[in-house]
């Protein structure tokens, strides 16, 4: 069951991931982030995750992508960045928010766009679960389910439904 939060971003610890370039950023998890996908139901853990990112200059925290169940906002708290979707490129900045509904038109990647200063922002997920992430760039599927199933797919090598691994 989700709980009661009062906090400040300065009594978090950060989780550092520093994956492939130009993939790197600090979590500073308000609501465990574990919990998104491995309760039993949406209603076992909290309904909405949440947590800081600091995007160090030039980096990106995700690849390009979107989810058929959740929702993200984020909140820009500090520095200025760039906000990729299907549309096109958005400059963003402190006090933007960026609001992406599950689907398609949700489709989205934030890059820090300094050479200097850390992009900070605010997410704000919710937490549905089954659900599929879509990556059309790397052209893969992510399938996160309750139980803590987090597989990725490759979109180019289909298999038939009676086709056994």
């Amino acid at each position: 069951m989700g709980k009661f939060i009062i906090t400040n971003i300065n009594k978090l610890s950060p989780k550092h991931e520093n994956m492939v370039l130009p993939y790197e950023y600090y979590r500073y998890e308000v609501t465990d982030g574990k919990e998104k996908y491995e309760v039993g139901s949406p209603n076992g853990g909290n309904q909405t995750v949440v947590a800081f990112y600091v995007i160090p200059p030039g980096k990106a925290g995700y690849q390009f992508h979107y989810h058929i169940a959740n929702e993200e906002v984020f909140y820009v708290v500090a520095g200025k960045g760039i906000c990729e979707t299907f549309d096109g490129s958005h400059a963003i900045s402190a006090g933007d928010i960026v609001i992406c509904p599950a689907g398609k038109n949700g489709a989205h990647r934030i890059l820090n766009a300094s050479e200097t200063e850390n992009l900070v922002y605010l997410d704000v997920d919710t937490n549905h679960t089954p659900d599929i992430a879509y990556y059309p760039h790397s052209r893969k599927v992510g399938i996160r389910t309750a139980g803590g199933i987090r597989d990725n797919y490759s979109l180019d090598e289909p298999v038939g439904y009676y086709d056994h691994g």
